[in-house]
This record gives C-alpha cells, structure tokens and sequence, in this order.
C-alpha cells in the first residue's frame, strides 16, 4: 500500500492574465501568440528547454503536408511558421517539409516575443484547481520554486490533455484495449552521402529480418529525412506499449530506444547506400508520442466525418492528412491493418474535412479550451490531425476564441461562433466555408 501524506503550502499568485497556455508545442505556441495579436494577456509554460515539442525537442525531422495540393489548409499561423523557418535558413532543397530543429526554435522564440507572450521555460504544471466546471488557477514548479497562475481562459497545448484531466474533463486513451500507437525516438545523423541515397527505406528489411539484426521485426519504418547538407533526420524505430501519461513506461521506452538505434545504425550502414559512414549525433530530449488521451468536447470527430469530408457550421479549419494510426505491436498483421488503412483512408488532391469549434470545448468546463493531438475524436480523426499542421489550425482557433472569450467577459461558448470565424479569416485561416453576415 502507498504511503500518504498532507502537502500543503502558501505560495504566491505570480501571473494573473487573460489567458494561460499550458505547453509550448505546435498547438500551444499558435494559440499563445494567436491570443496575444487579439489583445490578450498571455502567458505560456513550458516545461522543456525550448518552445516547439515535436519539431525541436523530439527532433521530428519534418512537417506532415501544409496543402490539400490546391489550397493552404495550415493558413495564418501555420504558413507563418513555414516561411519563417525557411527565412532562418531551414529550407533544405529537394525536402519541402524538412525541419532544421535550431532554426525552428528561433523562430518560436521570435513568434511569442514579438506577440508579447509573458513565457517561461523549465516550468512545469503539478496542480489544477478547478470548481463547478471552472478552473481557478494553475500550479506550477520552476527553478525560483512553486508558483500559481489565474487567468480567465485557460488552453491545454499539453498534448495528454493533463490540464483539462486535472480539471475534471472526460477522455478516451488507445483502441478498445487500452492499446495506443508506438512512440518513436527521433535522431539526428551526420556523413549521410545523400547523392547515393535511395528510396524506400524498407527496401532490404526483409532480408535483415533473416539475419536477425533486429529484436523486433518492425516492418514500419518512415525512414530518414534530409535535413542538412550531410545530415539526417530519423524518424525509425518504434516503442511498443508507450504510455505517455506514466513516467515509468516513458522511462522504459526511451532506455530501449536509445539501445535499438545501434540496431538501426547497423541496417542503414549495411543495407542500404550512402549511409555507410553515418554518425549517430542526437538523439531527441524527449521521445515523440503519437498518441495518449482523446478529451472529449461538445462534439466528437469520428471517422464518417473523415469519409464524408465533412462541413460544419461552427468550422475553424480544414484539414487533408490521412488516417495514420501506428500499430501497437510489431506483428505481420498490425502492420498489414495499418498500410491498409493508411492507403485506403486519405484524399485525392483538393479534398479535406472539416474541424469544428465543438472539439476544443471539453464537456462540462466552462473556461478551458484544449488543442493539438488530445482534441475531441476518435483514434481515426486523432491520428489526422495530430501533426503539426494540424496542431497549428486547433491552436490558432483556440487563441482567438479565448481572446474573444476575455474581451466579452463570458465564456468559452458564450459568444457567436461567426465573430470566432470572421477573425480567423483575417489573420489568414483557411474558412472556404464561411459566409459572412452583411446587413
């Protein structure tokens, strides 16, 4: 049995804003900086060493698809972020979507600055205190020790949904089991011959399977993208059986990565060409999860809304990746189950769905919006617009709609979702949809 004890302290009320946002990832920095040029009174904690999550901590080494192929779905912030990036240098010829991890930390850091952003780094949230639906403030630990925060509107860029969690909001986490998709340590490459490298990466797996290179025969590899002039980003390896909301299983998931990249070192310096003087340089500071708890809204995504490319009247984006679920196992048939998917469940060029307002409003919170990979949908919509595009639709709409929520003095569902959308309109989403009121 576990022992307990009474933990109680005073501690001081050091940020009293018009809007929290709790972690700095894709979603958390496009609603900060999105709520901050509405007027807003903003501050963002983070708890790692730089702004961006999946794009600079985890070392994902590229975005998914900004476009439909004929229209900017990630417009606004998204297409910001893009074109700033690329300005800083981080544009690699040839690889449209490639991150330059440095040059994107840059361009966060530029972003929530020159917004006004109050931000803190190495700050983390340990307490939520929350009545009747409405959180009071926030607490957090940082190096000067702990620390609360009040705001009128609160936004969850957590990713794991913990803020809206703490405060009472229901979830759903993996398939029906329980099961949730692998994690992956990305890493950094140096001395790749990126003039010999070939394409798939998968191309003599099979073959190394025979000869036992791997512990696991994970036939999913995304593979190695170019991300300098002899350098690559990995996205190669899986953790099975991740849980991104129990430190012991994201401590054991990333011992094991660690150890398997000399496995995957050895495939790519063996296999394949013009990776035979490769280097392994970084490894991310934090694994990239997929997927942990979906918080359920006012409205929940689901599949039929995929297929249907749905249109909604409280729409705030459109978006086009397709359905990606990672297996949680590395076995012949999860692996089938997810190329079937993945190549039957995606759009031809121009198509897209609709995302409304409804799924960032969890159910029974009146002063929280969430955003990012842990919005209101099933595993199906969940493995679509969770990447980075997609964070940046979810979190530009929820720093505009908090924004608005604080201007008017009510709450999160308590202004007309047009005025949400005109907004969004002007500071460039993509809203096809939208028709504006004219007297």
């Amino acid at each position: 049995m576990m022992n307990k004890l009474s933990f109680k302290r005073d501690i001081d009320v050091r940020h009293d804003v018009d809007v929290l946002v709790v972690g700095g990832g894709p979603s958390g920095v496009a609603a900060a900086v999105s709520a901050a040029r509405q007027g807003a009174k903003v501050f963002l904690a983070e708890a790692s060493s730089c702004l961006g999550g999946a794009g600079t901590s985890a070392l994902v080494p590229a975005f998914m698809q900004f476009t439909d192929g004929e229209n900017f779905l990630a417009a606004g912030i998204g297409k910001e972020i893009l074109n700033c990036m690329w300005e800083y240098g981080g544009k690699v010829e040839g690889w449209q979507y490639s991150i330059k991890a440095e040059a994107l930390k840059c361009v966060y850091d530029d972003l929530v600055i020159q917004a006004g952003v109050d931000f803190a780094l190495h700050t983390q949230m340990i307490a939520v205190d929350a009545t009747e639906g409405k959180v009071n403030y926030v607490v957090f630990t940082a190096k000067s020790g702990l620390f609360a925060v009040k705001a009128k509107v609160y936004i969850d860029g957590t990713g794991d949904g913990d803020l809206c969690v703490w405060a009472g909001a229901g979830f759903e986490k993996g398939d029906s089991e329980g099961r949730m998709m692998a994690g992956t340590l990305c890493s950094l490459w140096a001395n790749i011959d990126w003039s010999r490298v070939k394409k798939p990466d998968t191309r003599k797996l099979e073959e190394a399977f025979k000869e036992k290179i791997f512990t696991n025969e994970d036939r999913h590899l995304p593979g190695m993208w170019r991300v300098g002039e002899t350098i690559g980003g990995g996205n190669i390896g899986h953790t099975f059986g991740v849980d991104a909301t129990d430190e012991r299983s994201l401590t054991k998931s990333l011992v094991w990565a660690r150890k398997s990249l000399t496995e995957y070192e050895r495939y790519y310096k063996e296999y394949l060409d013009g990776f035979s003087e490769m280097e392994l340089v970084a490894t991310g500071a934090q694994l990239g999860i997929r997927e942990s708890r979906r918080i359920m809204g006012d409205y929940v995504m689901v599949l039929d809304d995929f297929v249907k490319k749905a249109v909604f009247e409280d729409e705030i984006g459109r978006y086009c990746y397709p359905v990606d679920i990672h297996a949680s196992d590395s076995t012949k048939e999860s692996f089938a189950k997810f190329e079937k998917e993945y190549y039957s469940l995606r759009y031809k060029k121009g198509e897209s769905y609709g995302i409304p307002y409804r799924i960032l409003t969890p159910r029974g919170l009146d002063n929280v919006l969430v955003a990012g990979r842990c919005v209101s949908c099933d595993r199906y919509i969940q493995s679509s617009i969770r990447v980075m595009p997609g964070c940046f639709i979810t979190g530009q709409a929820a720093g505009v709609a908090a924004a608005i929520a604080v201007e008017k003095n009510t709450h999160i569902r308590g202004f007309d979702i047009k005025e949400l959308q005109l907004r969004l309109r002007r500071v460039g989403a993509y809203l096809p949809n939208y028709k504006e009121n004219r007297a």
